[in-house]
């Protein structure tokens, strides 16, 4: 059983959506094992408890650099025997310590279809006011592992989903959530512990999907 570490920094939406994947046995020979935030007094550290879940918080405020709170990360993921990373919501800067220490061992979910309204300055709201904008019909979200350079590691998976006219960055958020998000993390977890992901000169490869 592969031991799973959710990083968090907010409500914890993603985390819930994987949580009831894992009551359902959707995620495969994986096990949320440690929920991770960034500062206390977040919900999702609520929704750990509620599940039985052990949480720790590894607050960025508490360390003085980036390059600090990035060995502390490794430190506690690695001394929970963390087998992968997900990070959901997790809206902290972190350096290479973490990407070399779990190497195609963290994922992300992005409410975008990459390389559309991603990188430096997309997240949350932003992404979908950028969408919008740009008048696009079709977003949706991307699953990813993480790589240095923002929202630009190998893509797991991606769904697309319709937007309407009238939306508002607020609905076409809500939207991708149910539609997306929480169904290709969940899925992209089970993949990773069921061991069907190859990566090949940064592209994945599904095995038996």
């Amino acid at each position: 059983m592969l031991k799973i570490a959710v990083l968090v920094s907010g409500g914890g939406t993603n985390l819930q959506a994987l949580i009831d994947a894992e009551k359902k046995g959707e995620i495969g020979n994986g096990k949320i094992s440690l929920v991770l935030a960034s500062k206390p007094d977040v919900y999702a550290l609520q929704r750990a408890e509620q599940n039985s879940i052990p949480s720790i918080v590894v607050a960025r405020k508490d360390y003085a650099s980036i390059a600090d709170y990035s060995k502390a990360l490794v430190d506690a993921l690695v001394s929970n025997n963390i087998d992968l990373v997900v990070l959901a919501g997790f809206l902290t800067i972190i350096d290479e310590q973490v990407y070399n220490k779990f190497p195609n061992k963290i994922i992300n979910v992005h409410p975008a279809l990459i390389p559309s309204f991603c990188g430096k300055g997309y997240y949350g709201l932003k992404v979908h006011e950028a969408a919008l904008e740009k008048g696009v019909k079709i977003s949706g979200a991307t699953v990813h592992f993480v790589t240095p350079e923002c929202d630009a590691g190998p893509i797991i998976l991606q769904k697309a989903v319709e937007v309407k006219d009238g939306d508002t960055p607020e609905i076409l958020q809500k939207r991708i959530m149910e539609e997306a998000e929480w169904k290709i993390l969940p899925q992209a977890v089970r993949l990773f512990c069921e061991d069907k992901i190859t990566v090949k000169n940064d592209k994945v490869y599904l095995k038996g999907e």
